[in-house]
């Protein structure tokens, strides 16, 4: 049973290390195209938000109070508002709808 988790671990090991390691030996030119580019930049943003999005519906008891929270802080943060009032405004948002719910 240990030998199959030392073998799990080390394929896992060279995925990681080869999705590291591949695009900086395989593209050497600077990328020019404005689509890639663009794309490459955004990654991160998307994947953050992707791990993000599911934590914030389901970490409330409520996925309502969650969801509600989040629109009231995308509202928020569109008007400009800063951080500490956003996450404010969210915690506020989840303690009236779960008290109330």
């Amino acid at each position: 049973m240990t030998e199959n988790v030392y073998i799990y671990i080390t394929i896992m090991a060279a995925v990681t290390y080869a999705i590291r390691v591949l695009p900086l030996t395989l593209i050497r030119k600077p990328i020019k195209k404005q689509f890639i580019q663009s794309f490459l930049y955004y990654v991160p943003y998307v994947t953050l938000a992707v791990m993000t999005f599911p934590a914030i519906l389901y970490a409330t008891q409520n996925p309502a109070s969650g969801a509600l929270a989040l629109l009231l802080g995308v509202l928020v943060a569109w008007f400009g508002f800063d951080l500490f009032k956003v996450a404010i405004t969210c915690c506020a948002t989840v303690l009236i709808v779960e008290l109330f719910l």
